[in-house]
């Protein structure tokens, strides 16, 4: 949304500096007058623009929540912002993963917009998610029986929701932990069913600069336990307030 709104706002600039131009050839009182009002829309508008993409870019930006992956927590159709500069300042255009004036870094318990880091039939890089997350780089990572362990401590989580009482005991099974790991890393585990790792996880280790997401509603939330850790890259901003509904209003 961002990268369209800069270029609707270039592409009005283009037009102000053409009128500027011209503005010589209206000699007419009542056309130049009908010209002055015109440019000075015009010229509005490109400046508004512009300054609504950099701070889309760099500062804050709206969100919609599509899914029910972070019930009870966010709900579908609520709006919030995001914090797009607590993480870094990432420069627009350029492929690059630095980040520039870092305020903090991902913590776990964080609920984090990022743009989905898998390239499937039916998820588009473009896409974005919201999932909290539940450990950083480092981490040692399993689920057990809906229960989560961090680096083999047990972590309590009131935040989450799961929509039925069914406990799967099922778990995708490897003897090698290390072959577990890269297959988990590389993704693959998108192709394996569902109730494999809804229920039981891991144990796997987060790598350096990756985070493991997760959603609050997790016995529905596609998330890293299926497409693998999310690298910093992928990561926009930091949610902080749902501000639509107005029943919901509140700083998260």
């Amino acid at each position: 949304m961002e990268l369209k709104l800069f270029i609707l706002g270039i592409i009005f600039f283009a037009i102000a500096m053409f009128m500027l131009f011209v503005r010589k050839y209206f000699k007419n009182l009542f056309f130049y007058k009908i010209f002055k009002t015109f440019y000075s829309a015009i010229d509005c508008l490109w400046t508004s623009i512009l300054v609504a993409s950099f701070v889309m870019f760099f500062i804050i930006q709206a969100f919609k929540i599509p899914s029910s992956s972070m019930e009870k927590t966010l709900k579908i159709g609520d709006y919030l912002f995001v914090n797009k500069f607590i993480y870094g300042i990432k420069i627009p255009f350029v492929n690059t993963e630095k980040r520039y004036i870092v305020l903090r870094n991902v913590k776990r318990g964080d609920i984090v917009v990022f743009k989905c880091p898998i390239n499937k039939s039916g998820f588009k890089k473009t896409d974005h998610y919201v999932k909290r997350c539940v450990a950083v780089g480092g981490d040692k990572v399993e689920i057990k029986n809906k229960k989560l362990y961090i680096n083999d401590v047990y972590i309590e989580e009131p935040y989450v929701y799961y929509n039925n009482s069914i406990i799967n005991n099922k778990n995708f099974y490897i003897s090698d932990f290390k072959y577990y790991q890269k297959f988990w890393e590389s993704g693959k585990f998108v192709s394996i069913p569902l109730d494999y790792v809804l229920y039981n996880f891991g144990p796997v280790i987060i790598p350096k600069n990756h985070y493991m997401m997760l959603g609050d509603n997790r016995n529905v939330s596609f998330d890293s336990r299926f497409w693998g850790p999310l690298h910093d890259k992928y990561i926009e901003g930091k949610a902080f307030l749902i501000y639509w509904p107005i029943k919901n209003v509140r700083i998260i």
